[in-house]
């Protein structure tokens, strides 16, 4: 992590922070610095260097109403993830493409992401 130490981090912390644009000039996170980070953000996982959670909601509303929730984030944060959904089910994903690896960028988004829950 360039500017925050993993260790000293907390989700409030992590919630409040805003991404900051890399295009391959940042390294990707070490891997104590992954594991910190993933244990705030609960319900995600590690999937072949991704950051990745299935949520399941009642029926479609729901789920698509997420759906665009996540997007929202997405657009202010200016951090995309892959997102697939079906009827009752959205799994997202994150990973910083242009570092080859997870960033900062990734966890931040995937607290605001779980914020979404609690509101």
């Amino acid at each position: 992590m360039s500017e925050s130490n993993p260790n000293a981090m907390t989700l409030e912390a992590l919630i409040h922070r805003r991404c900051k644009a890399c295009e391959g000039d940042v390294p990707p996170l070490s891997d104590d610095a992954v594991r910190m980070l993933l244990a705030l953000v609960e319900g995600w996982a590690l999937e072949a260097n991704e950051l990745v959670r299935v949520f399941s909601f009642k029926n479609y509303y729901q789920t698509t109403s997420f759906v665009n929730a996540v997007v929202w984030i997405a657009h202010r944060e200016d951090h995309h993830p892959e997102i697939q959904f079906g009827y009752k089910t959205c799994t997202v994903r994150y990973s910083t493409h242009s570092v080859g690896g997870l960033t900062e960028n990734d966890f931040i988004c995937a607290a605001k992401v779980n914020g979404l829950l609690t509101e």
